[in-house]
C-alpha cells in the first residue's frame, strides 16, 4: 500500500492553497476581532468591586477555547482523511477547506447539543456555578477532556471529544455525589446520560452497518471500476469523483462545526453566567413584545398547574422543594404547589418591567435560576408523565417551557464566533496523525474512491440527523466505523492491530475521563 505523500511540505503551497489560506486567515481573524469588540461591550454595564472575576473569566475563557482547539485538530481530521487520501484535495487546502466549513456549522448551529450536555451535570452545580465549586466543576471536566484527547491524539487514535466530555461530566457528577452524599444534591441524570449514551454507543455500529451497504449497493449500481480501485500515486481522481468527494468532505466538516462545536459553547455560558450573570444570565435578545407574550403564557401556565395542586400549599422554600424534585425524579404532596408558587414569582419580578432584558442586576441571577429549575421540573414532568397532564394543560405547559428556555438557554453570536475561531484554528494544527491513522492504518489497502464517499457520506447523514435532534455524535466514531465498514464490504481486510487500539481508546475513553474528571473538581474545589 503506497503511503500518502505530504507534497506541501517540500515544494512549498500553491498559489490556489496560499489565496485559501489566507482567505481563512482573515475570516479568522475577522471573527477574532468581533468577539474582542463585543466582549467588552456586554461587560460595559457590569460593575465588579473587585478584577477578580474578570481574571477568572479569562483563565476559564481560554480553558474553554482550548478545548474546541483541541476539538477541532483532534477530531476534524477525520473529515480530511479521505479526501486527501484519494488525492481529491491537497492537504494543505483540504484543512482550510474543512476548517471554513466547520467554522460555518457552528455559527448556525442550534445550541440544543450544548444544553443537552449540560443536563447531565448536577442541578446544583448549574444553578451555583458563580460559586467555587461550579468553577470547580467547570475547570475540571474542561481539562480532564483536554488532556485525554491530546494523550490519543499524540498515539495517533482518533478517540472522541464527544465520548471524552460525557465522561468528564459523569466523573463531576459522580464526585459531587461521593463528596455530599445522597442528602440534598444529585449526581448525574442517569436517564438523559442513558439517551446520550445510546447515541453514542449506536453512532459507530450504524456508520459501520450503513457505509458497508452503501459501498455494496454502489458497486451495483454504479459500474465504474475506478471507483474501487487504490488511487494512483498522486494522481486526482476523475472529476465528478472528486466533487463528490469533496462534496462529502465538506458536508462531515459542517455537520461536525454544527454538533460537536455547540459542546465548549455551553460551557462558555455557564463561565459567562458565573462570572458575570449580571451580563449574561438572561437573554438580552428578548424584546418587549415577546417578554409580554411570556407573561401571558406564564399566567395560563400558574392556571394549569392550580388544577393539579390537589389543594396542597407550596413548601416554605418553594424553589428547594422544586429543586428536590428535579434532583430526586419523585413528585411529593407540594411538588406541584411549589413550582406554581415558583412560576408565580418569576412572573412577579419580569412583569414590573418592559423586557427581560431589564430586569434589575440584583435580581437577574434569581430570575435566572428561577426559570431553570421551572424549566427542569417541567422537562421532566413531561418525560415522566408524573403527574399526568391532559393533552390540552400539557400544550400550555410546554409553551412556557418554551419561553423559559429562550430567556435562559441562549448563546451569544460572538460565544458562536469564538467557539468557530477555536476550532477552524485547531483544524489547522496537528492534523497528520489522525489522517495517517484514518487513511492507512484502518485497512490493509489504500482507500478507494468509493469507500471514501461511502464513509464520509454516511458520517454526513447521521452527524446531521443528531444535530437535529439535539443528540451529541461522535465524528471520530462514525467516521473510522465507516471506514472500517468499507474495507470489510469490499473484502479488502483490516488492520487488527489498529481496530484493537481504537476499541482500546473507546473502551478507556469513558472510565479514564470519569477518574480524571472526577480527581480534578476533588482538587479544584480545595483551590476555589
Amino acid at each position: 500500500m503506497n503511503q500518502i505523500v505530504f507534497p506541501q511540505t517540500r515544494e512549498g503551497k500553491s498559489p490556489a492553497q496560499r489565496t485559501a489560506s489566507i482567505v481563512f486567515i482573515l475570516a479568522i481573524l475577522a471573527g477574532a476581532g468581533y468577539c474582542i469588540l463585543h466582549l467588552p461591550e456586554d461587560l460595559a454595564p457590569v460593575r465588579e468591586s473587585s478584577t477578580y472575576p474578570y481574571v477568572l473569566l479569562g483563565i476559564a475563557l481560554l480553558i474553554a477555547l482550548g478545548f474546541e482547539f483541541v476539538n477541532g485538530f483532534h477530531d476534524t481530521a477525520n473529515a480530511v482523511a479521505t479526501v486527501i487520501y484519494t488525492h481529491s484535495l491537497q492537504p494543505n487546502l483540504a484543512v482550510v477547506w474543512s476548517g471554513a466549513w466547520n467554522f460555518i456549522g457552528v455559527l448556525v448551529s442550534s445550541g440544543a447539543v450544548a444544553f443537552g450536555i449540560l443536563q447531565l451535570l448536577p442541578v446544583e452545580l448549574i444553578i451555583g456555578v458563580g460559586s467555587g465549586q461550579g468553577f470547580a466543576m467547570v475547570f475540571a471536566l474542561l481539562i480532564a477532556a483536554i488532556i485525554w484527547n491530546l494523550g490519543t491524539w499524540a498515539f495517533g487514535l482518533p478517540s472522541s471529544s464527544s465520548h471524552t466530555l460525557i465522561g468528564s461530566v459523569i466523573g463531576v457528577g459522580l464526585m459531587n455525589q461521593m463528596l455530599h452524599g445522597t442528602n440534598g444534591t444529585s449526581g448525574v441524570d442517569w436517564s438523559q446520560a442513558l439517551g446520550v449514551g445510546k447515541s453514542l454507543l449506536f453512532s459507530p455500529i450504524i456508520g459501520f452497518i450503513l457505509a458497508a451497504f452503501l459501498l455494496y449497493v454502489l458497486k451495483l449500481v454504479v459500474r465504474v471500476p475506478v471507483l474501487y480501485k487504490e488511487p494512483e500515486k498522486n494522481a486526482p481522481p476523475p472529476f465528478w469523483i472528486r466533487c463528490l468527494l469533496i462534496l462529502t468532505c465538506t458536508g462531515v466538516s459542517f455537520a461536525h462545526g454544527s454538533n460537536d462545536g455547540q459542546k465548549g459553547m455551553g460551557f462558555i455560558m455557564l463561565i459567562l453566567i458565573g462570572t458575570v450573570p449580571t451580563a449574561y444570565a438572561l437573554n438580552k435578545a428578548v424584546t418587549p413584545a415577546e417578554t409580554q407574550m411570556f407573561l401571558s403564557i406564564s399566567h395560563n401556565a400558574s392556571e394549569v398547574l392550580a388544577k393539579y395542586t390537589n389543594n396542597s400549599t407550596p413548601a416554605a422554600d418553594s424553589r428547594g422543594a422544586v429543586e428536590r424534585y428535579v434532583q430526586t425524579k419523585t413528585v411529593a404532596p407540594d411538588t406541584i404547589a411549589s413550582l406554581k408558587s415558583v412560576v408565580d414569582s418569576i412572573d412577579s419580578q419580569v412583569r414590573p418591567h418592559d423586557a427581560v432584558s431589564n430586569v434589575p442586576q440584583g435580581m437577574v441571577r434569581n430570575v435566572r435560576n428561577e426559570m431553570y429549575i421551572a424549566s427542569e421540573a417541567l422537562r421532566i414532568m413531561d418525560k415522566q408523565k408524573d403527574p399526568a397532564f391532559s393533552k390540552d394543560d400539557g400544550a400550555v405547559l410546554g409553551n412556557y417551557k418554551k419561553q423559559l428556555d429562550h430567556s435562559t438557554k441562549f448563546i451569544p453570536t460572538w460565544v458562536k464566533v469564538a467557539g468557530a475561531v477555536a476550532l477552524g484554528l485547531g483544524t489547522m494544527v496537528g492534523w497528520k496523525r489522525i489522517v495517517v491513522t484514518v487513511g492507512e492504518r484502518i485497512g490493509k489497502t489504500h482507500l478507494t474512491y468509493g469507500q471514501g464517499a461511502s464513509a464520509e457520506l454516511v458520517a454526513m447523514v447521521t452527524i446531521g440527523a443528531a444535530d437535529a435532534y439535539g443528540l451529541p455524535v461522535s465524528t471520530t466514531h462514525v467516521l473510522s466505523s465507516g471506514v472500517a465498514g468499507t474495507m470489510a464490504a469490499n473484502g479488502s481486510g483490516l488492520q487488527w492491530k489498529t481496530v484493537r487500539s481504537l476499541a482500546l481508546a473507546w473502551i478507556l475513553t469513558l472510565p479514564v475521563s470519569i477518574a480524571l474528571a472526577g480527581l480534578l473538581f476533588w482538587l479544584f474545589r480545595g483551590i476555589f
